[in-house]
């Protein structure tokens, strides 16, 4: 099995996934870059491309595996979704980026209940959805967070 260039380059998070370390931490941050490109936050682009990512992080994801093995450090696109997810109908400020951000990161290693068992499944479906639980998480935490300490 054999990744083709385009497979490499979305399903590494734009090459994140070769960093030798930390590469989920930097496909999380390349998600949160290209979230502040003026107007992603908009459900009308933010949900289709989580939705499309989602579908072809479970494609490439499986490819990922034949060549590098189990839930690959080298496959960064379910970091790149669950960054998304977790910022849905949030406010877009810096502040908030960064505080969604370090939740997820931290859910995302943690990976609470069922995330973990999730992650055992096969293939590229094990690759995403612990990420997304996580980041459904991150989305309701992030959301309490602003109802009750507002926009800051």
């Amino acid at each position: 099995m054999k990744l083709n260039p385009i497979d490499k380059l979305l399903g590494s998070g734009f090459f994140t996934g070769y960093i030798p370390v930390a590469s989920g931490t930097f496909g999380s941050f390349v998600a949160l870059l290209i979230y502040f490109i003026p107007g992603f936050e908009k459900l009308y682009i933010i949900l289709p491309v989580i939705l499309i990512m989602f579908l072809y992080g479970i494609y490439t994801g499986t490819k990922f595996e034949k060549v590098y093995g189990k839930d690959p450090a080298e496959c960064t696109i379910d970091e790149m979704v669950g960054m998304w997810i977790s910022l849905i109908l949030l406010p877009k400020t810096n502040l908030i980026a960064a505080i969604a951000f370090l939740l997820w990161r931290a859910l995302d290693i943690i990976k609470p209940y069922p995330a973990r068992s999730l992650e055992r499944l096969k293939g590229g479906l094990g690759i995403m959805i612990d990420d997304v639980v996580s980041a459904v998480y991150t989305l309701i935490i992030m959301h309490l967070i602003v109802y009750f300490f507002g926009e800051f």
